[in-house]
């Protein structure tokens, strides 16, 4: 389970106040909302990136408000993926074991299945710079969950990709999350990303994050830049004015 439980986060003149929300362990929650509404610095604070001024933190059932990133728990996909141009794909994905000590049968066997699963075997000894936008977000996803988290947060990660590479990877995404339970927090501005993937819709607007019905994702399109014609939000309140 992520829980947010009254969080107040500042950044520079940038306040989220009492921000509450829940995703149940298993599940798949997708958070939308505008520009500038704070999803990114939602998802830092979960993952110890950002200082929590007040409230609570919880993963898996421990506040880990005041823990270090690396003691979380958490596997971490960011906006930009943050691949390292000098490492090769095989040193990424066994980066967190590395760090944590842990014995070389465990990390072969780990990258082995990982490559596998992910389809990235045959690129184990390139350097990013050498791979696709689809083949980075693999290899990102694979460092993500090399040691095996119990919960998977992601800020915007099909976002650069074109539409068959990201359809490929929305089931590869709802696959690996399935089969190995992970409690999963992602950051779209893409419905057909949203309806593919989630089980729970949260939606930040007016910097407050509520729970929307998925039959939201419903209601628009995504453009060919994979924008939406409206947000979650905006359909809440069209439906709420042809309702009175």
């Amino acid at each position: 389970m992520i829980e947010l439980r009254n969080v107040s986060i500042r950044s520079g003149s940038f306040v989220l106040s009492d921000v509450t929300l829940t995703v149940p362990t298993g599940g798949y929650a997708i958070l939308m909302g505008g520009t500038g509404q704070g999803k990114t610095t939602i998802v830092e604070a979960i993952c110890g990136l950002r200082t929590v001024e007040r409230g609570s933190v919880i993963v898996a059932g421990v506040d880990v408000t005041r823990f270090k990133p690396a003691d979380r728990g958490i596997g971490y996909v960011p906006q930009d993926l943050a691949l390292f141009p000098t490492m090769t794909v095989r040193e990424h994905l066994d980066f967190a074991l590395r760090i944590r000590r842990a014995a070389r049968t465990l990390i072969r066997d780990r990258v082995a299945d990982l490559s596998h699963v992910l389809g990235i075997e045959g690129l184990l000894e390139r350097h990013v710079h050498h791979l696709s936008g689809g083949e980075a977000q693999r290899v990102a996803l694979g460092r993500a969950l090399a040691f095996d988290p119990q919960v998977l947060l992601m800020d915007e990660p099909l976002k650069a990709l074109d539409e068959t590479t990201r359809d490929r990877l929305c089931e590869l995404l709802r696959s690996v999350q399935r089969d190995r339970g992970l409690t999963t927090l992602h950051v779209t501005h893409s419905r057909t990303e949203a309806r593919a993937l989630a089980d729970r819709l949260l939606v930040i607007e007016s910097r407050r994050v509520t729970e929307r019905p998925l039959t939201l994702l419903a209601t628009r399109e995504d453009h060919a830049d994979g924008s939406s014609s409206s947000s979650p939000g905006s359909a809440t309140r069209l439906h709420e004015r042809t309702a009175s």
